[in-house]
């Protein structure tokens, strides 16, 4: 039966996105070095490499472009290099810094080659964007004081400083921004056996008695991102202290993910409301983003940015010129037969 009711405003346990709860606890899980850092062993042999070089010269390191989607450790693995590096690590989001002045006086009060960084750097304003290029090529800031004919040109040096900017839309980085990085790195998502060993890290951390076997369960439902891991852990926790004896086993930790309607894939509600409205309702597609949202009773948005590139990455989800459609493999999924294919199918127009 499909569900309809309205679910905007319910919070999703597997959002990737940041949450108060979250913050409260990754500043006791974040590693303080490449070596505690689990995953994303391309980028951290790199940085290694990158880190090392500067020390020996004694010079900045290049600035840092990371970019992926939420929750992968984008944060936490610039607060690694700044440690690394040993010196002091400044920290901003984009839409933080409204105005010109305000990057001015983050850029004067850097000592030499401290870090700044700049999380949700696509969300600069063009303004402040214009003070940040010589900035980062030149380190030098050209403002301009007063108005009309008694406007002056004021050229401010800069420390030496390192800029690491963060995003999840590098699309929507201008190209003259982009191009002032000198190292650029995807984050990946992560693989089951790689979040199995932040699982059972956090739960050394927290004190939490947890088995191999449940931190794995935990692990291969939480949509590679340690951020739901993390977050899953601490719910799983809750029903081994009440259901169980406090310890999290495969399952108690079965029990609990169920209960929170999150299946073995990392499918929350959400995701199997979407699927089957597509299936039951629009005999597997194609339909249109909106027409979809207004069937389900959830914003478009929610529905592009936070289901779409996990389902698309499963190959659960297609995207064809009149619309989405439900791959076979969602309906194997969701066990639900194959209709016969018609022939002004989009089939070979997909893209995933």
């Amino acid at each position: 039966m499909i569900q309809t009711e309205d679910m905007e405003f319910a919070p999703r346990v597997i959002s990737p996105e940041i949450s108060q709860e979250d913050s409260d606890i990754e500043v006791s899980l974040r590693p303080q070095t490449l070596h505690e850092y689990i995953g994303q062993d391309k980028v951290k042999e790199n940085l290694a490499v990158y880190i090392e070089a500067a020390k020996r010269r004694g010079e900045p390191l290049d600035h840092v472009l990371l970019y992926g989607p939420p929750g992968l450790g984008k944060t936490t693995l610039s607060g690694i290099i700044a440690h690394e590096l040993g010196v002091n690590f400044r920290v901003t989001t984009g839409p933080a810094i409204e105005k010109p002045g305000d990057l001015v006086s983050l850029l004067t009060s850097l000592a030499d080659n401290d870090v700044l960084f700049i999380d949700e750097i696509h969300r600069l304003s063009r303004a402040v964007e214009e003070i940040l290029y010589p900035a980062l090529e030149d380190r030098v800031i050209d403002i301009i004081i007063g108005k009309g004919p008694s406007a002056q040109s004021v050229r401010i040096d800069l420390k030496p400083f390192t800029l690491i900017g963060a995003t999840t839309r590098a699309g929507q980085l201008s190209a003259p921004l982009r191009d002032r990085f000198g190292v650029i790195h995807r984050l990946e998502l992560y693989t089951k056996d790689q979040l199995t060993d932040i699982v059972r890290r956090s739960a050394m951390i927290l004190g939490i008695p947890c088995e191999t076997d449940g931190a794995m369960e935990i692990a291969g439902r939480a949509r590679g991102t340690p951020r739901i891991a993390n977050r899953l852990l601490k719910r799983v926790r809750d029903f081994a202290d009440v259901m169980g004896n406090g310890q999290i086993t495969q399952e108690i930790a079965s029990i609990a993910l169920s209960r929170l309607e999150i299946d073995a894939l990392g499918l929350d509600s959400l995701d199997r409301r979407m699927l089957e409205m597509i299936i039951k309702g629009y005999s597997g597609g194609p339909v249109g983003l909106e027409t979809l949202a207004s069937a389900i009773g959830e914003e478009s948005v929610t529905l592009e940015d936070v289901c779409e590139p996990f389902l698309m990455q499963l190959g659960f989800l297609g995207r064809t010129p009149r619309g989405r459609v439900a791959t076979k493999l969602a309906y194997e999924h969701l066990g639900y037969s194959l209709p016969e294919q018609s022939s002004g199918s989009d089939e070979g127009q997909m893209t995933f």
